[in-house]
């Protein structure tokens, strides 16, 4: 199988995209949509020959089979012996997923609507910060996918995204990262997202730290820590021991990387 696409692949990888165009078929016949989902792979080198190995491979790997074992909450995560269920996430409220015996709908739904409440709280002023002000700026602390997942829906969604905030974002260790933002925003104004499954992130915790002896040093105390941090992490005892008001923890779970 793998000999076949290796050779297929030193044979047609000189061959020019547009070339195959010269099917006028090829764009019916290599795009896929799917409701509101388009794929569109025509402008590759792939051709039919191609994809019938590929699909064969597929076929050969199971990999339907373990899709199907990853959305119905089976641990295929075999080094963790987790399952892998972020599109658990974005289930509706009558879905049934069972992961260790647990329904675990109801908890993403609990915490998808926490997650609501607060941001319709911060955006509407009735949460404000130490000095009694709407919050103007959102700096999201983090790494990895604790960083490129906030990134992405915020670039994505920008038509849907509020006038009266901006959106930062620190994850490089280099404090220079940090720095650059911070001279962007006032102590008074601004709401900090600490992204960290652990809360022990060497990275994130080293920033996360950094931004709050900022805040203490222009004007903050320890006791409005909570007015201005928030955390998006598993490890309730380590938020609570940073200052963060473990009401404003966003909780998720083993089976989301």
């Amino acid at each position: 199988m793998f000999a076949n696409l290796k050779k297929l692949w030193n044979e047609k990888r000189s061959c020019s995209i547009i070339s195959l165009f010269d099917d006028l078929n090829r764009p019916a016949e290599f795009s896929i949509e799917l409701d509101e989902l388009f794929f569109d792979y025509s402008k590759t080198q792939i051709d039919k020959e191609t994809r019938v190995e590929l699909l064969k491979l597929a076929k050969l790997r199971e990999v339907e089979r373990v899709r199907s074992a990853m959305f119905l909450g089976e641990k295929i995560n075999k080094t963790e012996n987790r399952a892998v269920l972020h599109t658990a996430i974005r289930a509706s409220a009558d879905e049934n997923i069972i992961v260790d015996n647990k329904n675990i709908i109801p908890s993403i739904i609990k915490s998808r609507q926490k997650i609501k409440t607060f941001t319709d709280d911060v955006i509407s002023g009735k949460i404000k910060s130490h000095t009694n002000k709407i919050s103007t700026d959102v700096v999201n602390i983090g790494i990895g996918g604790s960083d490129l997942g906030p990134r992405m829906v915020i670039n994505a969604l920008r038509p849907f995204v509020t006038d009266q905030m901006d959106f930062h974002f620190v994850a490089n260790v280099d404090g220079a990262d940090l720095h650059e933002v911070l001279r962007k925003v006032n102590a008074e104004t601004t709401l900090f997202i600490i992204a960290s499954k652990t809360f022990t992130t060497q990275e994130t915790m080293k920033n996360a730290n950094s931004a709050k002896e900022w805040f203490l040093n222009n004007g903050g105390a320890e006791s409005s820590v909570a007015k201005h941090f928030v955390a998006v992490s598993t490890n309730a005892e380590g938020v609570a021991g940073f200052g963060i008001d473990t009401k404003n923890m966003f909780e998720f779970w083993d089976w989301v990387g």
